[in-house]
C-alpha cells in the first residue's frame, strides 16, 4: 500500500492558523518516523521551513533548507515550463514547452538564470553550514502546499540523486491528482488535506504571510532538539 493510499487525503476540510500550526498537524501524521537515528527534515524554502521546523521538532530530526525555483516562461514569468532543484533536479512541462514554441535556448537561460538564484539563496540560507548529509538516510521533505507539483517532484528527483534510504513528502494540501503523481516517485506521500475545491494553498490558512528571509533563517539557527 503506498503512502498516499495509507494517509493521504483523509480530511479534505481541514484548516490551519498558519504554517506552524499546520507543521504541527504534519508531525502527527507521520508519527511512525517519529525518534528514527537516520531521519533527516529538509523544508523547501521559504514556505516549507516553517512547516519543516515543527516536523523536525516533533519528530526528533535535523532540519535543513532545500532550495526549488521555478522556471518562468519568458515573458511571463508567473507562468511556470518547469523547476529545478539543489543538487540539479530538474522537472520540465514537455507539453507547454511545445504549446507555446518554446526554445531549447529559452529553456537554457532560464535554467542558469534561475540556478545562479538557487546558489545564492543557498549561501544566504546556510550562512557558511554545510548542508546536512543524506546518502542512506530517511528523508522528509516538506512545503507549505503543492498546486502543479512541479516544484516538489523537482526536488524529489534532486534528493533521489544523493542516494537516500526513503523519500517521505509531506505537505499540508493539494490536489489529489498532484498528490497521487508525486505518490508515484516518492516513497511516502503525506497530504494532511485535498479540499474538493481547490484553488490555491493559501485558502486553507488563517495566516498565509509571505515568509521572509530572515525568517528562514532563524528558524534554521533556533534548534529542534
Amino acid at each position: 500500500m503506498s503512502g498516499w493510499d495509507r494517509l493521504g487525503g483523509r480530511a479534505a476540510g481541514r484548516t490551519f492558523r498558519d504554517r506552524r500550526d499546520a507543521g504541527r498537524v504534519l508531525a502527527e501524521q507521520l508519527s511512525a518516523y517519529r525518534g528514527r537515528d537516520d531521519l533527516v527534515v529538509l523544508g523547501l524554502a521559504r514556505g516549507g521551513v516553517p512547516v519543516g521546523w515543527e516536523v523536525a521538532h516533533d519528530l526528533g530530526a535535523p532540519l535543513d533548507v532545500f532550495l526549488v525555483r521555478k522556471l518562468g516562461v519568458p515573458q511571463w514569468e508567473e507562468l511556470a515550463m518547469g523547476a529545478i532543484a539543489s543538487g540539479g533536479g530538474v522537472v520540465v512541462n514537455d507539453q507547454l514547452v511545445a504549446r507555446l514554441h518554446l526554445s531549447e535556448e529559452d529553456l537554457q537561460r532560464a535554467i542558469e538564470r534561475e540556478t545562479a538564484e538557487l546558489h545564492r539563496r543557498e549561501a544566504a540560507y546556510r550562512q557558511g553550514r554545510s548542508p546536512l548529509a543524506i546518502a542512506d538516510r530517511t528523508v522528509v521533505l516538506t512545503d507549505d502546499g503543492i498546486a502543479t507539483g512541479a516544484s516538489m517532484l523537482a526536488a524529489v528527483r534532486a534528493v533521489r540523486a544523493s542516494q537516500p534510504a526513503r523519500v517521505v513528502v509531506a505537505v499540508p494540501v493539494g490536489p489529489a491528482s498532484a498528490c497521487r503523481e508525486i505518490g508515484g516517485e516518492a516513497d511516502d506521500v503525506v497530504c494532511a488535506t485535498t479540499p474538493t475545491g481547490f484553488e490555491a494553498v493559501g485558502q486553507v490558512y488563517a495566516d498565509f504571510h509571505q515568509v521572509t528571509d530572515d525568517e528562514v533563517r532563524d528558524l534554521l539557527a533556533t534548534p529542534t532538539g
